[in-house]
């Protein structure tokens, strides 16, 4: 394979589809365009639109060769999603939501074939979190989608098979909370024994391993060089991972923010590392590029910024800060209560909320993420500096807050898409460090620590 230089990134988030141009040289982004994932509410069941995102996709990739040359493509996308195909290569079923929610009867019945946390890492979650009880709702709803699907694929690899006409799933994103993988054993749980299609799921491969070169059509349609090469792909929060195992030594965790806010604790490959979690407070085992199981803890962080700010963006200002601190005015878990450390439970506030402006509002929730965070990274038994990846990696007040309560270095990222570096050097196997800025201030604010101890005791408190 000659030199390849800039690499397409296909990134399906759950709030955002985005195609992201590489430049391996620099390890920069050229150029990033995005469109919404609107789940289309239309029947059988809340849907992605894949027809929509391929249009766009397509349009993008033939605008960034013609801009800039194409000379590879690589897939990221979110976890919790799998593409059940015809044996024509169709879907034979449009791609579920992750959050359509299922009758009672239904969870109980999947509730009694789930494999234990002990064997697979993957704690009961709400709606299809699990790709599990996807499957097993799907089933049941259509007697007949079983009989017609031929092959079963993760995500990544669904728009890899669109690209390629080659199936596969890959170990990051079947070892995703799926009820499917034994990540200890690196081999596949008792649930697709139990659900019947054992012999359907596709083969498992690495992330970095080269899936094939684009088909005919896609190269005509693009203007893409028919040899261009797509790799397999990559779960996303893995993908933010990946640089990181490349190039750091030591203990070290990620966070990789967006819609989910996941933390990562990487101690070594030895399987003892990993301490006891609990799956009630939604910790889990992921599995990393090398298939390796990593310690996992993570909450909807993104999406309750969003319900919180309402779309708003707000940088507060310093007054802003001083009166949130001064006026220990705090915003307590949960706000997206089916997930995280405090799912369960009802968010409130400590103090006037109601007095708020916008910008002091912004500083109590960029708080409020911060400790979240380091509750997770406490629950996984964080050790190291902490890498900040993704849109976070911008937020002062959440770095300020999340160096105040771990007392541990914390380094962040510049790029705009996090998962996009870590999906391109999927083409690079050279180790690569990492662009990296350490966050420093001169003092750690008194009032910070005072603020990150009363909320502490105040969510745990409420948790108990």
């Amino acid at each position: 394979m000659s030199k390849l230089r800039h690499i397409a990134v296909i990134d399906i988030g759950k709030t955002n589809v985005k195609l992201a141009l590489v430049d391996l040289d620099t390890l920069t982004e050229v150029a990033v365009i995005t469109r919404p994932n609107i789940v289309l509410p239309a029947p059988p069941y809340p849907h992605y639109d894949v027809e929509g995102h391929w249009a766009f996709l397509l349009d993008a990739l033939k605008q960034f060769h013609r801009a800039h040359h194409i000379d590879a493509i690589s897939i990221t996308t979110h976890g919790a999603c799998i593409a059940l195909l015809d044996g024509e290569g169709a879907l034979a079923a449009p791609i579920l939501d992750y959050e359509h929610s299922y009758p009672p009867e239904t969870i109980a019945d999947y509730d009694a074939i789930k494999p234990a946390f002990a064997d697979t890492g993957s704690p009961k979650l709400a709606g299809g979190l699990n790709v599990g009880a996807q499957l097993h709702w799907q089933f049941k709803n259509d007697p007949a989608l079983k009989q017609r699907t031929k092959q079963i694929v993760t995500y990544p690899q669904y728009w890899g098979h669109r690209l390629t006409g080659v199936t596969a799933t890959d170990v990051t994103s079947i070892g995703c909370h799926t009820d499917l993988w034994n990540p200890y054993k690196q081999t596949f749980s008792d649930l697709p024994t139990e659900l019947g299609i054992q012999g359907k799921i596709a083969p498992v491969r690495h992330p970095s391993e080269i899936l094939g070169s684009i088909l005919p059509e896609i190269a005509q349609a693009t203007g893409l060089d028919p040899k261009t090469p797509v790799c397999v792909g990559i779960h996303d929060s893995n993908a933010s991972l990946y640089p990181h195992i490349k190039s750091q030594e030591g203990p070290f965790t990620v966070v990789s923010t967006g819609t989910w806010v996941i933390a990562m604790s990487l101690k070594g490959a030895d399987i003892s590392s990993i301490p006891p979690l609990d799956p009630n407070r939604d910790t889990l085992i992921n599995v990393n590029a090398h298939g390796q199981a990593v310690a996992s803890a993570r909450f909807m962080g993104g999406r309750e910024y969003e319900m919180i700010q309402k779309g708003q963006i707000y940088a507060p200002s310093q007054k802003d800060v001083a009166d949130i601190l001064d006026k220990s005015i705090m915003l307590l878990p949960a706000v997206e209560a089916s997930s995280g450390p405090f799912q369960g439970r009802q968010m409130q506030w400590l103090g006037d909320e109601k007095s708020l402006t916008s910008g002091q509002r912004s500083a109590a929730l960029s708080f409020y993420l911060a400790l979240v965070t380091s509750t997770c990274l406490k629950l996984i038994d964080g050790t190291g500096p902490t890498i900040v990846e993704g849109p976070f990696a911008q937020n002062v007040e959440f770095i300020s807050m999340l160096k105040t309560v771990t007392t541990r270095p914390v380094f962040t990222s510049k790029a705009v898409t996090g998962t996009s570096i870590g999906a391109a050097l999927l083409f690079k196997t050279d180790q690569t460090p990492s662009a990296l800025t350490e966050f420093e201030e001169a003092d750690v604010c008194q009032k910070l620590k005072n603020y990150a101890d009363l909320w502490l005791a105040s969510a745990e408190t409420l948790r108990s």
